[in-house]
């Protein structure tokens, strides 16, 4: 097992399912602990990484290296970014099997000069593939946190997520629930598109808190696609403050979480 000396812990926002909402979390909650402590994140979607476009980065100009010939990272409110979409043209597929991904991976963390950092936050793509194996095993992945959305289709690959994260004893955090009700802005009805509970329903199956229920929220999803995440403005909005939260407590737990050690895993 290696890991970058530099950074003290490694915590991933995962699913297991695609549509979900990852991406979008992990800038905002990375964007939230940067408040007040040092952060990185690193897109680790080597088929679709999102982060250059929810942070508004020039993928146009060619990386920059310093003198030990490391990647230097391109900075957001001074936190440092890395991902593929950084390396590759933005139109052009990554078409590599598994092992090239989970070597990618590798060079993207451990080849990136991140600084002292306090928490590096790791965008994970969806499934339980090589990627998420080299992260738990190979690359000292401390912790993880889970996201759905309420409905059944999700609960299943989710819950194929937490096996995983548990087969390797990597510490899940709490579940977070996106999407979880809709209001509409004039007349206030609130509907929930997805149905109820299922965030509840993972946390009471796996006895982990359910951090948050965040939802749908029309600025959020705007400000997304503008690259003007919602952690820099609007900060006693209701989305802003349930990420601050959702910071809060995953400070507390992982004060009490150690991880341990690193199980043999059957890869079939």
């Amino acid at each position: 097992m290696s890991t970058v000396a530099s950074i003290k812990k490694i915590i991933a926002v995962a699913s297991g399912k695609g549509g979900v909402g990852k991406s979008t979390i992990a800038v905002n909650l990375a964007l939230t602990l940067n408040r007040n402590f040092a952060v990185g994140i690193l897109d680790a979607d080597i088929y679709g990484p999102s982060i250059p476009q929810l942070l508004g980065l020039d993928v146009s100009e060619p990386m920059q290296y310093n003198e030990s010939k490391q990647f230097l990272p391109k900075i957001v409110c001074g936190m440092p970014t890395m991902s593929i979409g950084y390396l590759i043209d933005p139109k052009a597929p990554a078409i590599w099997r598994g092992p090239m991904a989970s070597k990618a991976i590798q060079q993207l963390l451990q080849a990136t000069d991140w600084g002292v950092l306090d928490y590096l936050i790791v965008d994970l793509p969806p499934g339980t593939g090589d990627i998420h194996l080299t992260l738990a095993q190979k690359l000292a992945l401390n912790s993880a946190i889970m996201v759905t959305t309420p409905q059944s289709l999700a609960l299943s690959d989710v819950r194929k997520a937490i096996a995983m994260f548990q087969k390797v004893e990597v510490p899940i955090l709490g579940i977070i629930e996106n999407m979880s009700i809709y209001q509409c802005p004039h007349c206030h009805h609130e509907e929930a598109l997805f149905g109820t509970g299922g965030g509840d329903q993972l946390a009471n199956e796996y006895q982990l808190p359910l951090l948050a229920r965040l939802p749908f929220d029309l600025k959020v999803r705007l400000q997304s696609e503008q690259a003007q995440p919602m952690n820099l403005s609007d900060f006693d909005s209701p989305s802003n403050l349930a990420y601050q939260s959702i910071a809060q407590q995953l400070i507390k737990r992982l004060k009490k979480s150690a991880r341990r050690g690193f199980p043999p895993v059957q890869v079939e």
